[in-house]
């Protein structure tokens, strides 16, 4: 380790201290149900595309969440696979990579602390609903099959509106619990 010129060494990194476990969990949360009203967006947009890039209509995906280390990705798993995003690396995970959404930006470290890991969740995974979307019957549609029905997609708006209704409703709670947690924090500062 090398120190600048003229200062007093630098000291080792501190782990995470308690009064800042409250904003990692938030966080966590917030990471989380972003990840989920992603996904309820991406299940929308393709509600009526009968034939994806494997020829099948669409199907619904599910995020799966987990309570969990809120430092080993901020509420995505190390090395979670999630369509239409690119690899982060993790520091002190060396070259394991979490996914964030794709933005153009160039990929970055995040350093994390796991000496004193704080409690939240995580997105366990996002996996593909199996069942079988309704069979429509339309002769001129372009993926009819020979008796005239089209397979649609398993998605049913009503109940992803329910879901995206849900997950902003926590996302707002776990936004206000945040901002609660910096402004007790920044209160504590001014004593």
């Amino acid at each position: 380790m090398t120190k600048p010129l003229g200062l007093l060494p630098t000291l080792p990194q501190q782990p995470q201290r308690g009064m800042f476990r409250s904003l990692a969990i938030a966080a966590s949360g917030l990471t989380a149900q972003r990840v989920r009203m992603e996904t309820i967006a991406t299940n929308l947009a393709n509600a009526e595309t009968t034939r994806g890039p494997n020829g099948q209509p669409y199907q619904r995906r599910v995020v799966r969440m987990e309570p969990g280390n809120v430092a080993a990705g901020a509420g995505v798993s190390a090395g979670m696979a999630v369509p239409g995003m690119i690899p982060y690396s993790v520091a002190p995970f060396g070259t394991e990579a979490f996914q964030v959404p794709a933005t153009g930006d160039a990929p970055r470290s995040i350093a994390v602390d796991i000496t004193e890991p704080a409690q939240g969740v995580q997105v366990a995974g996002i996996e593909t609903d199996n069942s079988e979307g309704p069979l429509v019957y339309d002769p001129g549609h372009p993926d009819a099959d020979a008796k005239g029905y089209v397979r649609y997609p398993n998605v049913h708006v009503t109940d992803e509106m329910i879901d995206l209704m849900d997950a902003r409703r926590v996302f707002e709670a776990n936004a206000t619990v945040f901002q609660s947690a910096k402004a007790m924090l920044k209160r504590s500062l001014d004593i």
